[in-house]
């Protein structure tokens, strides 16, 4: 008996109590997780409370500081209560940019022209290069004067010879006074006719006659001298105003026209030069946002190659007119900053402001 109770004991102990709660195991991939989590969320509390600029001993002596006048102020009833303490300054917002219009435009030149001879001739000299800065009257070429010239000297042999012939009736005219002196003598002492007094008479006349004829001749040889100076003048080409020479167009032996010819042989220039000092920006602006833009409205303009150095510049005018195939209407802008390095048809943004704002 005792020996089967002892049986059944040892049959109870090895079985399985399933009424017992199962124990969890925790996963050791989600305690990971969960580790992850949590130092993720102390991360974010951490930068939300002192910042990416305030570290958190800053934010303690901050919070010390704050807290220490009123602890100082509870000492006596004389004392009088501290300011409350005042939040910590916000970091700067960036400034907005305060254009009311923003648009695209080109560099133009008021000043610009394409520099020709008055008259059709084969170019002998050029005396200029492209970069090269020209003053107001610089000679920059000259033509063939050869004709030109034979015709300047004979004209000025003209006037030497007219000038010689009124020396020469000078002193006809003294001769027939004399005559007419001594033969006015004689017929007081009737010594001398009336015939011959007469005929001395009208001598001085028809020399005097001569005189003024003569003198005539002068002056139309002086008007044909200057003609002539003038049609060589015309045969040097001149810069009509300083400026900077970005273009030659013809060289020794070519032929130039004021005129354009046919068949590609005549040149109808001798270069461009373009005045610097004249160099503004015209823009197109829609039509719409027109009435955004008025005279005299500071601009910031920024040059493709250089966007990083904005130019200070001002509205010159708005064109009273608009282009209807565009739907804009141009707008003239003058450029108030340095222009070395601004050059002809070179593009820019444009940023119209608002009155008073700073155009740098």
């Amino acid at each position: 008996m005792t020996d089967s109770l002892d049986k059944q004991t040892l049959l109870n102990e090895l079985r399985i109590d399933r009424t017992a709660p199962a124990r969890r195991r925790i996963a050791p991939l989600a305690a990971l997780v969960g580790i992850g989590v949590a130092v993720g969320i102390a991360l974010v509390v951490w930068l939300v409370d002192f910042g990416p600029g305030e570290s958190p001993a800053g934010a303690a002596s901050a919070g010390s500081a704050s807290t220490a006048p009123s602890t100082a102020s509870t000492g006596g009833a004389s004392s009088t209560s501290s300011p409350p303490s005042t939040p910590a300054a916000a970091a700067p917002v960036q400034q907005r940019d305060a254009s009311v219009l923003d648009a695209t435009g080109y560099v133009v030149a008021r000043r610009q022209a394409t520099v020709s001879a008055q008259v059709t001739g084969q170019v002998v000299e050029v005396l200029i290069e492209e970069g090269q800065r020209v003053e107001e009257g610089q000679l920059l070429a000259r033509l063939d004067d050869a004709i030109p010239r034979a015709q300047y000297d004979l004209v000025e042999a003209q006037l030497a010879s007219a000038r010689a012939t009124l020396t020469e009736i000078d002193v006809q005219i003294r001769q027939a006074a004399l005559d007419l002196e001594r033969t006015g003598s004689l017929s007081q002492r009737n010594l001398a006719s009336q015939a011959d007094l007469d005929r001395n008479e009208l001598t001085l006349e028809a020399v005097r006659a001569r005189r003024a004829v003569a003198e005539r001749q002068i002056v139309v040889a002086e008007r044909s001298l200057a003609l002539q100076r003038r049609a060589l003048a015309d045969l040097e080409v001149r810069a009509p105003f300083a400026g900077i020479v970005v273009a030659k167009a013809a060289q020794p032996g070519e032929i130039i026209s004021p005129m354009s010819a046919g068949g590609g042989f005549t040149r109808t220039g001798i270069c461009t030069i373009v005045d610097m000092e004249s160099l503004e920006v015209e823009v197109d602006v829609n039509e719409a946002y027109i009435n955004r833009v008025a005279p005299g409205q500071p601009v910031r303009v920024a040059l493709n190659a250089y966007p990083d150095e904005p130019l200070p510049a001002e509205v010159i005018a708005i064109i009273p007119t608009a282009d209807r195939n565009k739907a804009t209407v141009r707008v003239r802008v003058r450029l108030l900053g340095n222009l070395e390095r601004v050059l002809p048809d070179m593009g820019v943004r444009v940023a119209f402001l608002t009155a008073g704002e700073d155009t740098k």
